[in-house]
């Protein structure tokens, strides 16, 4: 696959890097232009009726956007707000604006989609136009006052009211900080200068790579989470003692599988590890090949696995901590924000 290989070469400079830094020229001059012509106003963007505020990065890959949005829905709501979510769907296949509930189908709007509307139990709309989804959200539920677009911050056609970069210092070294396709930069790290807040989802020596006197402030974040629920409806939970001494199974296919292992390791477990493509369309052959083993994966590869579970297949819900900085609360760096 194209995009498994790219992001190999990525992890350590390669002749290939090289080879196709003029693609990144391009990429780069397309998506510069892009951004100039909606600064503008040469291309129109659209503002709701509420706040927005937009939860995206700008890299390929995984740091943690879900389980943020979900968090970020929660402060809200224990603020006194009525959030609703708004998404592209990725992996979904629906042409319309479409609301999700938690018995939607994975295949159909998207698997990150589905877990969102299983956790936050906020109305939550799938559509490739941001803004078209975000109008029917507030049509069909005209209780909500603010809007969280996950994975937006590229969508400049959404105007936005606040917006959240996230990131993964464990994961994002300088080979990668080339433009696509010679890195995984959506957008040059001076983008960073430009959001309201940054938020380090991985563990390494944060940003070193970055101006920290350009930026704006910076939080940390990390996933928690030591209780395993069964995959096949009974509701069981289990800690993760209950597995040891099992033959077990890890798998997972999402953006960045090994925060998920080494979050399995962190509780003492031992396994071998099965990585899937990010957003990979599981099949009952999928877990049937382990068929013997003790099966433990994300509650993102979940929402798809649950029609075709085995009795001994777990899955691990995680909840995100976002700390402070410099005496920063991100939630009232929010709150002022949305309250001027």
């Amino acid at each position: 696959m194209l995009v498994n290989w790219l992001q190999k070469q990525w992890q350590v400079p390669t002749l290939w890097q090289i080879v196709l830094i003029p693609l990144s020229w391009l990429f780069g001059l397309i998506s510069h232009l892009r951004r100039s012509l909606y600064k503008t106003g040469s291309l129109k963007s659209f503002r709701l009726a509420v706040p927005v505020i937009v939860v995206g990065n700008i890299n390929v890959g995984g740091t943690g956007k879900t389980p943020l949005v979900i968090w970020l829905a929660e402060q809200l709501l224990l603020a006194g707000f009525k959030p609703g979510i708004i998404s592209r769907g990725y992996g979904g296949n629906v042409k319309c604006v479409t609301e999700v509930f938690v018995t939607s189908n994975p295949a159909e709007v998207g698997d990150e989609p589905v877990l969102i509307a299983k956790r936050t139990n906020c109305p939550m709309f799938v559509h490739a136009n941001r803004v078209l989804a975000g109008e029917v959200l507030l049509k069909m539920h005209p209780e909500c006052d603010v809007i969280i677009s996950d994975d937006g911050l590229q969508h400049y056609r959404l105007q936005r009211d606040f917006e959240i970069a996230l990131v993964s210092s464990s994961t994002l070294s300088k080979c990668q900080l080339n433009l696509l396709p010679a890195g995984s930069m959506r957008e040059k790290v001076t983008r960073l200068q430009t959001v309201d807040a940054i938020i380090d989802s991985g563990t390494g020596s944060a940003l070193d790579f970055y101006d920290y006197a350009c930026l704006p402030t910076v939080f940390n974040m990390h996933m928690q989470g030591d209780t395993f629920e069964s995959l096949d409806g009974s509701q069981t939970k289990r800690a993760a003692h209950h597995f040891m001494g099992n033959t077990i199974i890890a798998i997972a296919g999402i953006g960045n599988p090994q925060r998920f292992f080494q979050q399995l390791a962190s509780l003492g477990l031992q396994f071998k590890q099965k990585i899937f493509a990010d957003h990979h369309a599981f099949t009952a052959q999928d877990l049937a090949q382990f068929a013997g083993n003790t099966i433990l994966m994300t509650e993102k590869d979940a929402v798809k696995c649950q029609s075709f579970a085995t009795t001994d297949a777990w899955y691990l819900p995680v909840v995100a901590v976002v700390t402070n900085a410099e005496n920063n609360s991100l939630v009232e760096l929010i709150l002022n924000k949305l309250r001027m």
